[in-house]
């Protein structure tokens, strides 16, 4: 489990959202297999993302929160209902297109950290921008590198690199490109607790001081307390809500659904 480093990063409240959310999903239904086989993923899920953000997704094994984050950044398709990035609706887009905005206006970080290995960490941070053709910000990558505190290790391989480090170059190459929205997979499931920590707090100065927009999902009650807010989901629907989260107070939370899946 993640510890907060001795200097915790203060929480911020979320920047004003705009009128139309970051990102969103309507009446989201996501189901696998028919028949006997037939699972239900999603079950009429709605929730938005508003700009400047920190939102964590919790919830038991099977709940769906993974499949929610993969539909709403158009990672997966949807069996009804819509997904949205800003005023784009993803179940209108090919293939093409979807792979293109996925590229431009959206931010990836993985539990794996997902570098190639014979780039270097400068090299897997502006790869994104490379492919697209778009030059970075010589001046936002310098103050993000230094955000993340890679200065020095730029010129290194990921094989060269802690496990720590190479997440950290994954948290750089997600934001270097000023995506609209960045989703988070268990980000921190390989990372021990003060590497942990780290990514986080890198994260949560993204959005108070870019107003940058994160969703994450997460089995952790500390890596949840830096958002702004928590959803928990249980059997593919959204079943509470907590805002300006405590590690505790959602470690009491999700005690509270073992206890009802054990009754129930």
């Amino acid at each position: 489990m993640i510890h907060h480093p001795s200097a915790p990063v203060a929480a911020s409240g979320p920047a004003s959202p705009s009128s139309t959310p970051v990102a969103r999903a309507v009446g989201l239904s996501k189901v696998y297999g028919s028949g006997a086989t037939r699972v239900v993923a999603l079950d009429d899920v709605s929730i938005q993302f508003g700009r400047g953000e920190f939102t964590a997704i919790m919830g038991p094994s099977g709940s769906g929160k993974s499949t929610l984050m993969h539909c709403t950044a158009g990672l997966d398709s949807i069996s009804s209902g819509s997904a949205w990035i800003g005023e784009t609706d993803l179940g209108t887009l090919k293939d093409k297109q979807l792979t293109r905005l996925r590229r431009d206006r959206i931010g990836f970080i993985f539990q794996a950290f997902n570098l190639l290995p014979t780039l270097t960490a400068l090299e897997n941070i502006t790869l994104p921008m490379d492919i697209a053709g778009r030059r970075p910000d010589p001046e936002r990558l310098g103050r993000l590198i230094e955000m993340v505190g890679l200065s020095g290790r730029l010129q290194h391989r990921p094989s060269e690199l802690s496990g720590g480090q190479q997440q950290r170059v994954a948290v750089a190459r997600a934001l270097a490109s000023q995506p609209e929205i960045v989703f988070g997979d268990e980000p921190t499931g390989n990372l021990d607790s003060r590497s942990g920590a780290e990514v986080l707090g890198h994260l949560r100065g993204s959005v108070r001081e870019w107003g940058q927009t994160v969703v994450m999902v997460t089995h952790d009650p500390v890596a949840a307390s830096y958002a702004d807010r928590v959803v928990f989901l249980a059997d593919g629907r959204i079943v509470d809500e907590m805002l300006r989260p405590t590690a505790d107070g959602v470690l009491d939370r999700m005690k509270d659904f073992d206890a009802k899946g054990r009754t129930s």
